[in-house]
């Protein structure tokens, strides 16, 4: 599987430990930066970057990661065609997966140890969606909406 990483100077540490692991596991990773830890950097560009490439790249997904993982969610969620959830536990990033067909997930490095990142990413990444139509018609609906002119 293809996945899209990016983070900020809060995720730099832990996105780089998940590079090496999926990498380990046989996805292929791209990262989107950041590429070099600086305290003054700002998540939202990398954030749009990691979104628009799963945008542009059906079946992939993308892991965005900062302190609390809520603005890097926010922003690759600007990205038509990107569903990114904040994932907090393995459930909820199962839940993202099965019900919203979520195909971004937010993290927080600060809010996790390096174990229970890897597994939220790997439920996240493992997960299929259900497929079932009451999540089909909710998606559609985000979707329709998301067309509009604003």
């Amino acid at each position: 599987m293809r996945i899209h990483l990016a983070s900020d100077h809060a995720g730099f540490e832990l996105k780089q430990a998940l590079q090496a692991h999926l990498a380990e596991a046989g996805h292929e990773v791209v990262d989107h930066g950041a590429f070099d830890y600086d305290p003054a950097d700002d998540y939202p560009s990398f954030c749009f970057d990691a979104g628009q490439a799963v945008a542009n790249d059906p079946g992939s997904v993308g892991i965005v990661i900062g302190g609390s993982g809520n603005g890097e969610q926010i922003a690759a969620n600007k990205v038509r065609g990107v569903r990114a959830a904040l994932t907090w536990s393995i459930r909820t990033a199962r839940l993202a997966r099965q019900h919203n067909d979520a195909n971004v997930a937010g993290l927080g490095a600060r809010e996790h140890t390096l174990a229970e990142a890897v597994g939220i990413v790997e439920a996240f990444i493992a997960e299929p969606f259900s497929g079932d139509q009451r999540h089909l018609r909710r998606i559609e609906q985000i979707t329709e909406y998301e067309s509009l002119p604003q």
